[in-house]
This record gives structure tokens, sequence and C-alpha cells, in this order.
């Protein structure tokens, strides 16, 4: 199956740091718990860590290369087109502030996915037109403090999408398992956490629980 494939067929995406306060990463610690999201039912990770220098970003993007191929996942870099190559990862994401998509698309080449986060209609509207883009993140759907000062475009953002949008695209912002039942009933079927994995005491079990409740069809929800 092929990346683009692959990114299609997602429900459910988990963005994260490498564990590691700014340090070296600790490659024990870091897979533990990569194995333990992707056990229960991540189809994506993505390594986002703007703390890391140079060497221990690649060191990071290791293990979670390690981590995506034995769970048959992707593994997405943020933010740095210049070494998907280098990092063996599958695409890159570009937020609004990060460079153009067609700049991302030349420095990963035609086989690896771009995605590209959007905040409001006009900025959804332009990424599914562009045929670069191979999915979207669509949001904050909730204010969260991984994007500090970003306004929650908030569920009537997921419901135009749902309605409007026919590339891959990924309800994400504040979603946990206490509120992600609203955002399927808007017509999210795919979703991008950080926090409802990354600081749950047992990251395998809140994969579970999210990946169920997107698995509810639209409309039976309670």
């Amino acid at each position: 199956m092929s990346a683009r494939e692959q990114i299609a067929s997602a429900r459910l995406y988990l963005v994260t740091d490498a564990r590691s306060d700014g340090r070296p990463p600790g490659r024990r610690e870091l897979r533990m718990f990569l194995d333990a999201a992707l056990g229960g039912g991540v189809d994506v990770i993505q390594l986002r860590d703007k703390r890391l220098d140079h060497g221990a970003l690649m060191d990071a993007a290791a293990v979670f290369r390690e981590a995506a191929d034995a769970a048959g996942a992707l593994f997405v870099l943020n933010d740095r087109p210049d070494l998907v190559d280098r990092c063996r990862a599958d695409g890159v994401h570009v937020g609004q502030d990060d460079g153009s998509v067609r700049a991302a698309r030349a420095a990963v080449g035609e086989e690896r996915i771009v995605g590209r986060s959007t905040h409001a209609p006009d900025q959804g509207a332009a990424a599914d037109a562009d045929h670069d883009v191979d999915y979207l993140a669509v949001g904050p759907v909730h204010a969260t403090p991984t994007k500090p000062g970003r306004p929650a475009a908030g569920l009537g953002y997921v419901a135009w999408a749902a309605a409007n949008v026919t590339t891959p695209w990924f309800a994400i912002g504040g979603l946990d398992a206490g509120n992600v039942a609203a955002a399927v009933a808007c017509g999210a079927r795919r979703i991008v956490v950080v926090r409802a994995i990354a600081e749950a005491a047992d990251p395998a079990a809140a994969a579970r629980a999210l990946r169920e409740q997107l698995e509810v069809p639209v409309g039976t929800q309670s």
C-alpha cells in the first residue's frame, strides 16, 4: 500500500515529541511509548519536537521509523522537509507558517506525502484544491496549549470540512475521549491527537478508546 493509500485509510494520528525534555531521546522509553500507542490503534505517528538539535532529531526519527515499520504505520516529520529523506519518513507536515506546500513537495518528491494545517474554510479550500496536499488538518477544534494563542476553529469548521473537502482530512485540536464524539457527529472520520495519548497513563488504552469512538457510524452517537 502506498503512503497516499495509507493516509486515506488512516483514522487515528498521533503527534508527539521525543519525550526527552530537549535532551537526546531515551530510545527504550520512546520506543515503548510508540509501540503502545500503535498497538492501541494509532495509524500515523508524527515527530514534532522543536527543542531538539539536528543530531537528537535524527536519533528520535530513527526510533519513530523502527516503531512505524514494526506496526505497518506511517511516520511523518513535522516542518522539516529537508530531513525527510535522511530520516526515511513517509512524509512531512507543514503549518500555515512553516513554508509553502510547493517547497515541501519539491523537497520530499512525489512518492512521499505532504500534510497541511488549516484553520478556516478559506485555508481548507485552498489546501483541498492544491494537488501537492495529500491530507489536511482541520482545527483546532478546541483551544489547546500545544498551539498557544491559536483560537479554536470550533465544530463549525469540522462540519464545513465534512461537507466540502474531498482530500483526506483530520480534525485536530484538544480532542480526547470525552469530546471526540461531538466531532464525529459533525462528520469527522479521522482525528489527530497529542495530549490524549501522550499524557495518558496507559497510551494503548487511550488509543483504543479513541479508536472505538471513531468507528461508531456517523449519526448513531448518543
